[in-house]
């Protein structure tokens, strides 16, 4: 038996059966206790449950207490002073506290063992990481698809509707708020931006199509990235790189035909970061894909619980600078968008500045 189940088994024996014609109660306990120490039922039932070994003290005056049949003599039980004791129950008492003792140094080594092998905690993602900003304020600008144009009153419409990427916004909205709980963290439509705005930590979502806050914010920096769209087949949309000022490398997402139907499987996602050029103290990140399955992986690189540590180390051993480009394979299986993995081989397409 496990030493802390062997103390709490011990302690729930004496209780019961020291004395063969009378049954004890938690409460009783307690309250016999308490003449030396305030006890409670909660704690007398922690002890033998193992959730917790009895301090020293505690244990002194369970020996005590049990040492002597004098104890439960009247009611309420008393817990009989030390002096008090015969030499026969000063020796029980002595017999029953190294008993216990000895038990509860088993049950603290055990304790020890445990937590030295134990899989040390997790740390916080508090203030940590990518995405960790040391000042506000931070706003996610996604794509509103549509014409822009006033909407029927719908009592069953959610605001929240209205925009593109939603698992995306989800996702990344409820990361950043953990990682920067002091700070401000909003989120409003490439249409909804106001001056202020642009001088924030930006952070755009979706692609040029339906966020003009990504084609602006792609013109005004350094990256050599654009995307192209081709209205008339959306499969034909791409990145694509521009080498050594005129030789351009495209990078296109994949699809296989199954049952009839187009299947996307494999997105081209896009992550950037720069300095924001309308204020170089704050940044400019793009979450970007040919399509949603590519925003959502780019957003999934760096918070993901699995991920977004060797893909953050990834970063810090690659670039130097605050500015920063990849380009990277988004495997779509049976529909689910999987996350990237920038350490394993063939998974980024492109990087920039080069590593």
């Amino acid at each position: 038996m496990q030493p802390s189940l062997e103390l709490a088994a011990r302690l729930r024996q004496l209780r019961k059966s020291q004395w063969p014609d009378v049954s004890i109660t938690q409460t009783e306990l307690a309250k016999a206790l308490s003449h030396r120490k305030p006890a409670s039922l909660q704690l007398i039932s922690s002890w033998e449950r193992a959730a917790t070994p009895p301090p020293e003290d505690r244990l002194d005056a369970i020996s005590t207490f049990f040492s002597t049949r004098r104890s439960i003599q009247h009611r309420p039980y008393q817990l009989i002073s030390e002096q008090e004791l015969t030499a026969d129950e000063a020796a029980t008492r002595d017999r029953l506290k190294q008993e216990l003792l000895a038990l509860r140094e088993a049950a603290l080594a055990e304790s020890d063992a445990v937590a030295l092998t134990a899989p040390p905690a997790r740390p916080s993602i508090v203030g940590r990481g990518p995405w960790h900003y040391k000042e506000g304020p931070i706003v996610i600008v996604c794509a509103e698809p549509g014409t822009g144009a006033p909407q029927p009153i719908d009592p069953d419409r959610s605001k929240l509707s209205r925009f593109a990427d939603l698992d995306s916004l989800f996702e990344l909205h409820g990361h950043i708020r953990a990682v920067n709980p002091d700070l401000e963290v909003r989120f409003l439509s490439a249409r909804e931006m106001q001056e202020d705005d642009w001088t924030a930590h930006l952070v755009l979502l979706g692609g040029i199509d339906w966020n003009d806050a990504t084609q602006d914010a792609m013109r005004l920096t350094p990256v050599p990235v654009t995307q192209l769209s081709d209205d008339d087949d959306p499969s034909r949309g791409c990145f694509q790189v521009v080498v050594e000022g005129r030789d351009r490398l495209s990078f296109v997402p994949e699809f296989e035909n199954r049952g009839g139907a187009r299947v996307l499987v494999q997105d081209v996602g896009h992550f950037f970061r720069a300095p924001n050029p309308l204020n170089r103290e704050r940044t400019i990140t793009v979450c970007n894909g040919m399509y949603g399955s590519g925003v959502y992986g780019a957003v999934r690189t760096l918070t993901h619980d699995v991920f977004r540590e060797k893909n953050a180390e990834y970063l810090a051993s690659h670039f130097d600078g605050r500015t920063f480009s990849l380009l990277f394979r988004v495997q779509v299986l049976t529909g689910i968008v999987t996350t990237p993995d920038w350490t394993a081989p063939d998974t980024v397409l492109h990087s920039w500045p080069e590593v």
